[in-house]
């Protein structure tokens, strides 16, 4: 069992920054890739950046590439996701999801753990 705890969502102007955490308490932790998702108001959860069980590799969706920067601390079971030039579009439940496999994946379905979500509002 994992429990994952999200932290560090927000309201913040569009431009801004925000920084995003995910406490994972255990020491499993380095057992997972993990990955970060959203979902907004009547859509379907999507993939935002995952990242590697060492933290070597990384993977982002093309619509936040640039900006964001998904990072892991195994010695503090810590994941951040580093959210800069946030743009309206960015505003959903943003949350944390630990796999199983022995790489990261873009599908929700491949995460057996999730957090219970931070929202962040983005206002233009």
């Amino acid at each position: 069992q994992v429990q994952l705890v999200e932290s560090g969502g927000g309201l913040v102007q569009a431009g801004g920054s925000l920084r995003l955490s995910c406490a994972a308490p255990g020491r499993t932790f380095s057992n997972f890739a993990m990955g970060w998702f959203r979902q907004a108001p009547g859509k379907e959860r999507e993939f935002v950046a995952a990242i590697s069980r060492s933290g070597g590799s990384t993977y982002y969706a093309d619509s936040v590439k640039g900006r964001f920067t998904i990072s892991r601390d195994n010695a503090k079971n810590m994941l951040n996701l580093q959210m800069n030039s946030l743009k309206p579009e960015d505003m959903a439940v943003y949350y944390c999801g630990a796999t199983s496999l022995a790489t990261y994946s873009v599908r929700p379905i491949h995460y057996k753990y999730w957090g219970q979500g931070t929202q962040v509002t983005v206002s233009s």
